[in-house]
C-alpha cells in the first residue's frame, strides 16, 4: 500500500469488481416495468433538503468510485487480492439475493422476505462489501476512504428510508425493524403469537 494512490489504465483493474453495479442498473432497464419501479424510491417518498443533498453526494461518490476503479490496479497474486475477492463474492451474492427478493415482492409492500429477513438494507450492505473488496484487493487506502465515507452516507440514507417505511406501513414495519438488524445478523423472534 503506497501513500500515492495508484492510477494506471489496465485490464486487471478494480473495474472488474465495480462493473457489477452498472450491470445491475442495466438489468433494471430490461426487466418489466412493474419490477423496475420497485427498485427506486416510490413517488410519495419525500426527502427534506438535507436528504436530497446527501442522496446526490452518495451518487457522486458512487460515480467517482466507479470511474476511479477503471484506473485502480488490483494487487493480483497477493493475500490482499484473495481476501478482497472473498469480500467481493459475498457482496455480489447478497446483491443477487436482494435483487431477487425485490423482484418477488408484491408492489406496494415493504421488502421483508428472503435476504431482507437478515438485513433491512442488503443492497447497501452488498455495496459496502464490494467497495471493501476493491479496497482490499487493490490495497488502496484511497478506495478504503471512499468506502468508509460511503458507509456513513448510506447510513443517513437508510434512516430516511426507514422513517418513510414506518410512516407508510406503520406498526408492521416497526415490528420488522425490531426483529431485523439494519446491516446483517440473525433475526430476533417476533413477539407475535
Amino acid at each position: 500500500m503506497s501513500l500515492i494512490p495508484a492510477f494506471e489504465i489496465g485490464v486487471w483493474n478494480a473495474w472488474l469488481f465495480m462493473i457489477i453495479f452498472p450491470l445491475q442498473w442495466l438489468w433494471v432497464l430490461v426487466v418489466p416495468k412493474h419490477i423496475a419501479e420497485r427498485t427506486s424510491h416510490p413517488a410519495d417518498f419525500k426527502q427534506d433538503r438535507r436528504g436530497k443533498v446527501m442522496g446526490r453526494v452518495t451518487e457522486t461518490f458512487w460515480i467517482g468510485a466507479t470511474l476511479y476503479s477503471i484506473f485502480l490496479p488490483l494487487d493480483i497474486g497477493t493475500a490482499w487480492f484473495y481476501v478482497g475477492l472473498g469480500a467481493f463474492v459475498i457482496g455480489v451474492t447478497i446483491l443477487v439475493f436482494a435483487t431477487l427478493s425485490v423482484a418477488r415482492t408484491a408492489a406496494g409492500k415493504p421488502f421483508t422476505v428472503g435476504i431482507y429477513r437478515f438485513s433491512r438494507h442488503p443492497m447497501y450492505l452488498s455495496m459496502i462489501l464490494v467497495y471493501a473488496g476493491v479496497s482490499i484487493a487493490a490495497a488502496s487506502w484511497l478506495f478504503l476512504l471512499i468506502t468508509v465515507t460511503t458507509f456513513f452516507l448510506l447510513r443517513f440514507q437508510m434512516m430516511q428510508e426507514e422513517g418513510y417505511c414506518c410512516e407508510k406501513f406503520g406498526h408492521a414495519y416497526s415490528e420488522y425493524m425490531n426483529r431485523t438488524p439494519r446491516w446483517i445478523g440473525i433475526p430476533r423472534r417476533s413477539n407475535q403469537k
